[in-house]
């Protein structure tokens, strides 16, 4: 199966986390990620996360250290996505990819139902809280 490689943003605002949830009619509908996409061919990871990051959301961010690599095969195809550490740097977001966002706590942090690729990020962020 081919591997999809994708980033991550988990967006740090006033001790907060952003999660997104996906569209209930796109793959993996309702379940929440950290918000991110695809790398395009010659495209660094950071730039990857700051355009999908300005796609997604019409937001900007600063990029800090790399939080984890996860390989996860979903039945459509298997993904590589490495999470990175990163603050928002603008004051609103627009939802052009997702139904809705939170910000949630490390405490809350599991009140929401994670895509499965994610998780091991959770557990990562978790484990330096």
């Amino acid at each position: 199966m081919k591997v999809i490689p994708v980033v991550g943003a988990v967006i740090y605002k006033n001790g907060k986390i952003l999660a997104a949830q996906r569209k209930s009619n796109s793959r993996l509908g309702g379940l929440w990620e950290f918000p991110g996409g695809k790398i395009e061919p010659n495209e660094s990871p950071k730039d990857a996360l700051k355009r999908e990051i300005n796609e997604e959301l019409e937001a900007e961010i600063e990029i800090h250290e790399e939080i984890c690599t996860t390989v996860y095969e979903y039945d459509f195809a298997t993904i590589k996505l490495t999470t990175f550490r990163c603050t928002i740097q603008t004051d609103t977001i627009k939802l052009n990819e997702h139904q809705d966002t939170k910000w949630l706590s490390t405490s809350d942090i599991n009140s929401v139902t994670w895509a499965p690729a994610d998780i091991p990020t959770i557990h990562a962020i978790m484990e330096t809280n």
